[in-house]
């Protein structure tokens, strides 16, 4: 909603500027008056976006491979959804973690091989909605836990094992973030490739001829270098960033599950292993000590 918001405040502010300025006046209130929205269609050239979005995409059809610009498209779209992770997903992970602990400090690691091996089957895994449509997650979790249930790993050897699945993941979503980059490195070159190209037809086609064409070629030409900078730093940029910042929080919901897999695994407490994993989250999300131990005791 707030990335809706903010975009619909910088193209609006941007629009009404160029209305503003082209509508004339002296004082703030007379420009105001005067304001020209009828402009804003000079800025809209069908040449300059065939050209601008040509150059965009195929660099990225050339530079990356097809799964990476899927990427790229999903995470841009994920910038509308908000953040992937509120409090209360946290909360129902933190009650999952410990009824599966809870199990298997009861009945031992081998109560957990039926829901480590068939978690999309599991009884346990189904009572948490969010935590079980999470299919990378689940997954995550299973594989964890795994190697220590079927006995071929000790506790101290599962951390380098944790840290490569996280290492892999962050790689495959800065994938797509790289590509954003350059190509918000890349689009203000782009305008200008376009507006040199509308300056050409201008030179080759319209001197001599009616000064307004002329002056119109030059204005279509240079609609080109605007949108390039625009694009690169008032989208691309900023969804980008965005991106980024969506990627971060992913990762803490993985890492608050590899604490506290590897706080259990090590003998600990389930109550402290979730305060372990408690530990690893961002204020924002992050219940406090006291309302977690609450939490999972009334759901124990």
């Amino acid at each position: 909603m707030f990335v809706i918001i903010g975009f619909a405040l910088l193209i609006g502010c941007v629009m009404a500027g160029f209305a503003m300025a082209a509508g004339g006046g002296h004082g703030l209130g007379e420009m105001i008056a005067n304001m020209n929205f009828s402009a804003i269609g000079g800025l809209v050239h069908a040449n300059e976006f065939i050209s601008l979005g040509g150059m965009v995409f195929g660099s990225m059809i050339i530079s990356a491979p097809v799964k990476v610009i899927k990427g790229v498209f999903s995470q841009a779209l994920g910038t509308l959804k908000g953040a992937p992770f509120s409090k209360d997903d946290y909360e129902e992970l933190m009650k999952c973690l410990y009824e599966l602990f809870q199990l298997g400090r009861r009945g031992g690691m081998i109560a957990l091989e039926e829901h480590v091996m068939n978690p999309e089957g599991s009884s346990l895994f189904s009572k948490y909605p969010k935590f079980h449509g999470n299919h990378h997650a689940l997954e995550f979790l299973c594989d964890a836990l795994r190697p220590i249930v079927d006995g071929r790993l000790k506790p101290d050897q599962l951390p380098p094992l944790l840290n490569k699945s996280l290492h892999v993941m962050e790689d495959e979503h800065h994938e797509p973030i790289h590509v954003m980059q350059n190509t918000a490195d890349a689009l203000p070159a782009f305008g200008i490739v376009a507006a040199v190209l509308g300056i050409i037809v201008v030179m080759m086609y319209r001197l001599g001829g009616d000064t307004t064409l002329v002056g119109q070629g030059i204005a279509t030409a240079l609609a080109g270098t605007f949108f390039g900078i625009f694009g690169s730093y008032c989208v691309i940029a900023p969804v980008k960033q965005n991106a980024e910042s969506r990627g971060h929080a992913e990762m803490v919901y993985f890492k608050c599950i590899k604490e506290a897999v590897l706080s259990f695994a090590n003998g600990l407490p389930p109550m402290v292993a979730c305060e372990v994993a408690r530990r690893v989250l961002t204020e924002d999300v992050r219940p406090s000590a006291g309302d977690l131990e609450t939490m999972l005791k009334t759901s124990g």
